[in-house]
């Protein structure tokens, strides 16, 4: 059980690797490569910026592993500067690509608007809790893993219906999340702190996300409508 512990965060960015590849393989040359019209440069960058999180999640994981901490600490800091810029970008390409979409004549993509936004917070307040808990590798790893599979979402929202239901996509991040906190269980009889107060928390908030969504919230889609002008 041991030495399956040591490699669990491996076995989690290799996992998170293949939802992604599954995820966007389904639509990234009509998406990407063969547009039905030209797309703005900022998907592209979107798509590079987190492909390149999910490499460093896994190098990060490797390193750990290899007992290279003096390199996992160097790579941390470049991780740090691409996760603080990730959440901008990720916003202004959804607003991007919703403004596409609705001068195309499909609307139904504003109330979808709240999805990123969540996410992204979400992934803003994991990624501070984990540069705070920098010093702290239970408390750190453990945020970072959460962080890193919150971002897999819109990757269950690509799979096919028969295997993601459609407005089930939050519970492919969370069954995720929930294998960590059984690991734990097994090792150390117990569920960490970040799990036991962090994934109540962030259900709340996909929860409520949801709700926002499948309701078309009047409320948020005045705030969607303002943000799109």
């Amino acid at each position: 059980m041991a030495g399956r512990g040591r490699n669990f965060y491996l076995w989690i960015g290799g996992a998170v690797a293949f939802i992604v590849s599954v995820g966007f393989g389904r639509t990234i040359d009509a998406a990407l490569f063969h547009p039905p019209s030209r797309r703005p440069a900022i998907l592209y960058i979107h798509a590079a910026m987190f492909t390149s999180w999910v490499l460093l999640f896994i190098a990060q994981a490797v390193l750990v592993r290899s007992r290279r901490i003096e390199w996992h600490r160097r790579l941390g800091a470049m991780g740090v500067t691409l996760g603080c810029f990730m959440p901008l970008v990720a916003i202004q390409t959804a607003l991007t690509m919703t403004r596409l979409h609705m001068a195309e004549g499909d609307r139904s993509q504003e109330r979808a608007l709240i999805l990123p936004f969540f996410d992204m917070l979400a992934f803003s307040v994991t990624l501070a809790l984990a540069a705070y808990w920098r010093r702290k590798p239970e408390y750190h790893r453990r945020v970072m893993l959460m962080a890193t599979c919150g971002l897999t979402v819109a990757a269950f929202a690509r799979f096919p219906h028969w295997l993601m239901p459609h407005a089930l996509w939050y519970l492919g991040v969370d069954l995720l999340i929930a294998a960590a906190a059984v690991r734990d269980w097994l090792l150390m009889r117990r569920v960490h702190p970040v799990y036991s107060y962090g994934m109540p928390a962030l259900a709340l908030g996909q929860a409520a996300t949801m709700w926002i969504y499948l309701a078309a919230s009047p409320t948020w889609l005045a705030i969607a409508d303002r943000l799109l002008r």
